[in-house]
C-alpha cells in the first residue's frame, strides 16, 4: 500500500466531509479524537496509537492558535498549529489532520459524523463535546486511558523548574 505524503494528510475543514465520504463508502470505520497536541509525548502517540485500533481511519482535530488560547490562556500554544499538524500528522497511525478554530469540535463532529469518538478516560462520557452526537448518528463513544505522570503542561513546569524563567 502507498503511504499518504504528511502533506497531504493536513486537510482544510471544508474538504474533510468528502474524504470521510469516500472512506464510508468502502465501508471503512471512521474513528475521530481531537486536542491541542502542544509539545507532542509519548502520552500523546500513545493515546493515537490506541485510538487508531478502534477503526479504519483516524482523523485528528487539532485545536488552532486561537482556539488553544481561548482553552488553555494567552501563554499557549508554544508550537504553533501548522506545526503541531505537520507532527501529528507524520505519525504512521493517523490518517488525516484538521485544524478547527472553535473551542470545542462539535462542529468538526457534525462534518464528519465519525463512527466512533475517541477521548481520554479523563473525561466522563456526558462531558464529551459530541458524544450525544455521534451515538445518535449510530456511532459510539471509546475512553482511552491516559499515560500517567506526563502532560504538556507537566513537561513546561519541568523546563521551568530546571532553567528558570
Amino acid at each position: 500500500m502507498k503511504r499518504m505524503l504528511q502533506n497531504q494528510k493536513i486537510i482544510h475543514g471544508s474538504e474533510i466531509h468528502s474524504m470521510i465520504e469516500m472512506h464510508k463508502e468502502k465501508n471503512n470505520t471512521v474513528v475521530f479524537t481531537n486536542g491541542c497536541f502542544d509539545i507532542l509525548h509519548a502520552g500523546h502517540v500513545t493515546y493515537l496509537e490506541e485510538a487508531a485500533k478502534q477503526g479504519d481511519v483516524l482523523v485528528v482535530g487539532v485545536n488552532s492558535d486561537i482556539s488553544v488560547k481561548q482553552i488553555k490562556g494567552y501563554r499557549r500554544p508554544i508550537v504553533e498549529a501548522m506545526h503541531r499538524a505537520k507532527v501529528i500528522s507524520s505519525l504512521e497511525c493517523v490518517d488525516y489532520v484538521v485544524l478547527f478554530d472553535e473551542p470545542d469540535p462539535e462542529n468538526l463532529i457534525r462534518k464528519i459524523v465519525p463512527d466512533i469518538l475517541v477521548k481520554g478516560a479523563d473525561w466522563s462520557e456526558d462531558k464529551i463535546i459530541g458524544a450525544d452526537f455521534v451515538k445518535e448518528s449510530g456511532g459510539r463513544v471509546e475512553r482511552i486511558e491516559l499515560v500517567p505522570e506526563i502532560s504538556t503542561t507537566i513537561i513546561i513546569d519541568r523546563i521551568i523548574m530546571l532553567y528558570g524563567c
